[in-house]
């Protein structure tokens, strides 16, 4: 049975909704077919049809791909709100009956990803069986976007400002850790202070994180030299552990195996917050609400 939304004189099925925002997200119509399971001639047709409904076209097609027009980067929000709407519908009714089913997006970054949200993940899959998980892997400002624009449900990011428009719940206070070759002459010291780090070779992390590190470092006044600028936890281990420099980074993304290098506290100790973002934990949907919950349950177990 078809399933339509009716408003304003608008007859919109709403898996054609569904298609687009997947084609939207995926960036492609290939990704998109093979996830939805569709024919390419189905995902255009559908996405056709949308557009000669709505008047207007959504999307600008190209040998490079797909990209929003205007008129669909000011559709697609209100689209996502159709599907979150209807999810909502979905598991509330569920949960009446009993059923635990439904979808969660989440968005995280990579240290995060790879520490601590597989045992969340294992907890809640234990639990809740039914609740379909979609997983994005992006930097602090893509998580936040995501949120904002409805791709998805939670975000696990670190702010270095305060969002008064989306709702933040602290879990985790991750240190920032001095991280230096194993022969280094810093290396002899318990804990470095932060101001004999001037002047010395450093290699700054990107991805969101050299916020933090950048912050910390102006506010003790202290300028060591940097000499590169890398986003690749393993790389910045790597030129860590040849002696191209000595960097500061979050413990979460350390590398279980430091060989060739070595990590000393900080003195005084910096460190970055890590939370949960959403639109909001009030208005959102039954599985959501118990996947947060989750979360903290674990940030409680694990004492992190």
């Amino acid at each position: 049975m078809e399933r339509l939304i009716v408003h304003g004189g608008y007859i919109v099925n709403l898996l054609q909704i569904e298609i687009f925002v997947k084609v939207v997200d995926m960036g492609n119509f290939t990704r998109a077919r093979e996830i939805l399971a569709m024919t390419q001639s189905g995902i255009n047709h559908n996405i056709a049809s949308l557009e000669s409904e709505l008047g207007i076209t959504l999307l600008n097609r190209g040998r490079n791909g797909i990209s929003l027009t205007d008129s669909g980067e000011r559709i697609i929000k209100h689209m996502r709100n159709i599907l979150s709407e209807a999810e909502s519908i979905k598991q509330e009714t569920a949960s009446i009956l009993g059923i635990q089913n439904g979808k969660i997006n989440i968005g995280s970054f990579s240290s995060f990803s790879s520490k601590v949200l597989p045992t969340i993940l294992s907890r809640f899959r234990g639990e809740f069986k039914g609740i379909e998980i979609n997983f994005y892997e992006g930097s602090y400002d893509q998580i936040t976007r995501w949120v904002e624009d409805g791709k998805v449900d939670i975000g696990f990011t670190s702010l270095s400002n305060s969002l008064d428009h989306l709702e933040t719940i602290p879990i985790l206070r991750d240190r920032l850790v001095l991280t230096l070759p194993i022969h280094h002459h810093l290396a002899i010291n318990g804990q470095v202070k932060v101001e004999d780090l001037q002047g010395e070779a450093f290699i700054m992390p990107k991805l969101g994180c050299e916020v933090s590190v950048m912050k910390f470092l102006k506010e003790q006044e202290v300028s060591p030299n940097v000499q590169f600028n890398v986003e690749d936890n393993q790389t910045i281990i790597a030129m860590v552990r040849e002696g191209l420099g000595i960097t500061i980074m979050p413990e979460l993304a350390l590398p279980y195996n430091l060989q060739g290098s070595i990590v000393k506290p900080l003195l005084p100790e910096p460190s970055r917050e890590i939370s949960i973002i959403t639109r909001s934990k009030k208005q959102s949907l039954p599985a959501v609400k118990a996947f947060i919950k989750t979360t903290m349950d674990c940030m409680k177990d694990l004492q992190l």
